[in-house]
């Protein structure tokens, strides 16, 4: 199966900006759009290593903006962030909640944040907890999807992830955070 990925260059660079926690564990919210949680994974293929990024929205625990790569870089958490944007509706005091990882620190990724006026919130140093909607996230994709199927290649891996996210997790998953209802659900419920 491959062992787990080496950080790449990129990710042993000092980290230029780290945020505080402004979540602290606290994963409800409210409304949409008020804390987005982020976070990468990484997909075992025949052609190598896929990296997944994602962009959840607490409110409904629903996947805004994904994107993968065969590269781990700032750009593949910029594609989920950017795709989050593009299709979500932004009020005020949107918080996006990620690691201190350096796609999440690069002066690029913070920058768009702030042009959409979204506080940027990190989680504390090597503390998994914080960041542990999205991992839940990452260990129900593995287990449903991942873990069950042998990825010849990326494209492969890509189709397959999409199927699950905007045709089965999003619509479908019922979640027992949100009442035993899946996230699009939830949010028409709550609409």
């Amino acid at each position: 199966m491959g062992s787990r990925p080496g950080r790449s260059a990129a990710s042993n660079a000092p980290p230029t900006a780290i945020g505080p926690n402004l979540i602290e564990q606290d994963f409800s919210a409210e409304r949409p759009n008020q804390t987005w949680n982020a976070d990468i994974s990484y997909v075992w293929t025949g052609e190598g290593w896929l990296y997944l990024a994602v962009v959840l929205d607490l409110f409904a625990r629903r996947v805004v903006g994904w994107a993968v790569s065969d590269r781990l870089h700032k750009e593949l958490a910029l594609e989920a962030l950017r795709k989050a944007l593009a299709i979500r509706r932004l009020g005020e005091g949107l918080t996006h909640h990620a690691d201190r990882g350096s796609q999440y620190c690069s002066i690029e990724y913070q920058a768009e944040l702030r042009k959409h006026a979204i506080g940027i919130s990190m989680s504390r140093k090597g503390n998994c907890y914080d960041n542990s909607v999205v991992e839940t996230f990452f260990k129900t994709l593995k287990s449903e999807l991942v873990w069950r199927t042998v990825f010849q290649t990326r494209a492969e891996a890509k189709a397959a992830i999409g199927r699950y996210i905007d045709g089965f997790y999003n619509p479908v998953q019922r979640h027992s955070t949100l009442d035993y209802v899946s996230p699009v659900q939830f949010e028409r419920l709550a609409g």
